[in-house]
C-alpha cells in the first residue's frame, strides 16, 4: 500500500514523468556473477590486427586529423578524462587536448562523455550508446536498429561493428563539416554516401589492402574492401583487445580469498546488499543494460532531436519516443570504472564519491553542483552555450522531476566502502596499460601519444 500511494501521488504532479523505477529500495536479490571467457563473442584474431591499425589511425576521420583512440585511448581508461568530448578540431590527447585555433578550432563540443570501450564483446550486450541508439534488431532489415535505419549495409558481424560506423559519420567526432571535407559534405547529403568515401580511401593504402585481403576469406582483392570489413575489423579489435577480467574483485571469486581488503569486501557486502547497487548494476558486467533517470546536472550543448530549439539531453526518449523515456540513459557497466572518470553520460562529477553522493541524494547533490567542477576545456566562443540550459527554469523542473532512484540512507564510511569495492574492479593489465599501440600506422599520419610517458 506504500508503494501505491507514492505512485499515485506521482501521478498527480503535472510535470511529473512516468518512471517508476525498479531500483526504488526494492531489495537486493541478484547473485555476484563472475566473467569468463565464455560470456565473450569469438572474432578473428587477424582482422583485430587489422582492426588496430584503423583504431590507430586518423585516415578514417574526414580531415585525417582524429582517430579512433584519440578519444578512446587506453592510457586514459579507453576514455579521454573529460565531461563533454573535445572530437574534430582539438588538439592533443585526454585531459590536455585543447579546443583547437583559428578556423581549425572546434564549433561545438561534443554532447556527452567518451564513454569506455571495455568488455563490449560480451554476449549480453545488445544496446549500445548513452541513450540505446544502436542495438540488435531486424526492424530494417539489416540486423540491427540505428540511425541509418534501412541505408546501413549489410553484413555487419556485430552491433559493436554497427556502432564503430557512427562516430566517422558525426560532424563533431571525426567527419567534420561539409565545407571542409569530402566526407562531412557527403553525410550531410545522407549518412551513408559518407562510407564509400572513407573506405576508398582505405583500400588505396597497398598495406591496408594486404592486411584485408589476409585477414578476410571474402576478399580477393583492394575493390572488395568497403567500410562493413573495416567496421567488423574495428569491433574484432575493440572486443578482443579491452576484455577486462582480472581484477581483484575476480581473483576473490575465484578463490583467493585475500584479494579483497577488509573495507572492499565491506563494500561489496553494501553493494550486494544493504545499498541495493546491484538491483541496476547487475550481473557479471555491473548492469542490467536498463535506462535510467538521475537529474544530473545539465549543461553543453546536449545531444538535440532535429526538431528541439533548445540545448538539452532528453536521453533515451530521443531513440524510442516514449515519453517515459525522457532523461533516461543507459546504466553503465562498472568494470575498470576507477579509470574512467569523470561519471555520468555528461562526464558532470570527476569523482567516484561525489557520483555516489549524487545517487544517495540527486536533487540535493544537484543544487550543490557548480560549473567549475565539470572539466571543459576552455573554449571562450562557446561559454554562452556551455551553461545557458541551466537558466531555463521550466527544463529545471521537467528535468528534476523525472528520477528513478532513491536508495536506502548510508553513511560517509558506507560510501567510502562502496568507493574501495568499486576501485576493486579494476583489473590488472587495465590498470598497468599494457596495451600494443602502434608507433606508426600505414597511412603514414601521427599516431596520437600521451604527453607522459609513464601512461605509454
Amino acid at each position: 500500500m506504500p508503494m501505491l500511494r507514492s505512485i499515485q501521488s506521482v501521478l498527480k504532479r503535472p510535470l511529473r514523468l512516468l518512471a517508476i523505477s525498479v531500483c526504488l529500495y526494492t531489495p537486493a536479490v541478484l547473485a555476484e556473477t563472475p566473467l569468463t571467457e565464455t560470456d565473450f563473442n569469438r572474432f578473428n584474431s587477424a582482422q583485430a590486427e587489422v582492426g588496430r591499425l584503423l583504431f590507430y589511425d586518423k585516415i578514417i576521420s574526414g580531415n585525417r586529423n582524429i582517430s579512433c583512440s584519440t578519444c578512446h585511448h587506453p592510457a586514459f581508461g579507453t576514455s579521454d578524462g573529460l565531461s563533454l568530448g573535445i572530437g574534430e578540431g582539438g588538439v592533443g590527447l585526454g585531459p590536455a587536448r585543447t579546443t583547437g585555433t583559428g578556423s581549425d578550432r572546434i564549433e561545438r563540443r561534443v554532447p556527452r562523455n567518451a564513454p569506455a570501450l571495455w568488455n563490449l564483446g560480451a554476449k549480453e550486450i545488445n544496446t549500445l550508446m548513452h541513450d540505446g541508439r544502436i542495438s540488435k534488431s531486424d526492424i530494417y532489415g539489416n540486423k540491427f536498429n540505428t540511425p541509418a535505419q534501412e541505408w546501413l549495409p549489410q553484413g555487419l558481424n556485430s552491433v559493436l561493428a554497427a556502432q564503430a560506423l557512427f562516430p566517422m559519420t558525426s560532424e563533431t567526432e571525426m567527419a567534420g563539416s561539409n565545407e571542409e571535407n569530402e566526407v562531412g559534405g557527403a553525410r550531410n547529403d545522407r549518412i551513408d554516401y559518407a562510407w564509400p568515401i572513407i573506405a576508398k580511401r582505405v583500400r588505396g593504402i597497398p598495406a591496408y589492402a594486404d592486411r584485408f585481403i589476409n585477414a578476410f576469406d571474402t576478399i580477393d582483392h583492394a575493390g572488395q574492401i568497403t567500410i562493413v570489413p573495416i567496421a567488423n575489423a574495428l569491433a574484432a579489435f575493440i572486443a578482443t583487445e579491452f576484455i577486462s577480467t582480472d581484477s581483484p574483485y575476480d581473483l576473490w571469486l575465484n578463490g583467493d580469498k585475500q584479494a579483497l581488503s577488509p573495507l572492499q569486501l565491506q563494500g561489496k557486502d553494501l553493494f550486494f546488499g544493504k545499498a541495493t547497487c546491484s538491483n541496476c548494476h547487475s550481473g557479471a558486467l555491473f548492469s542490467s543494460h536498463s535506462f535510467k533517470a538521475l537529474a544530473l546536472p545539465a549543461y553543453g550543448p546536449g545531444r538535440t532531436r532535429a526538431f528541439d530549439p533548445i540545448a538539452r539531453d532528453t536521453g533515451r526518449i530521443g531513440e524510442s519516443d516514449r515519453i517515459e523515456d525522457a532523461y533516461r540513459f543507459r546504466v553503465p557497466m562498472l568494470r575498470n570504472i576507477a579509470l574512467t572518470a569523470p561519471y555520468g553520460h555528461n562526464g558532470a562529477y570527476p569523482t567516484l564519491k561525489e557520483m555516489i553522493n549524487h545517487h544517495r541524494d540527486p536533487l540535493t547533490s544537484r543544487a550543490a553542483w557548480t560549473t567549475d567542477i565539470a572539466n571543459l576545456p576552455a573554449a571562450p566562443w562557446l561559454e554562452k552555450i556551455d551553461f545557458v540550459i541551466m537558466q531555463d527554469r521550466l527544463e529545471t523542473r521537467r528535468q528534476t522531476a523525472n528520477i528513478d532512484i532513491s536508495l536506502p540512507k548510508i553513511d560517509e564510511s558506507e560510501v567510502e566502502a562502496l568507493v574501495a569495492f568499486l576501485e576493486s574492479l579494476t583489473g590488472e593489465q587495465a590498470q598497468s596499460k599494457r596495451f600494443v599501440i602502434p608507433a606508426t600506422v600505414p597511412s603514414g599520419l601521427p599516431v596520437d601519444m600521451p604527453e607522459n610517458k609513464a601512461l605509454q
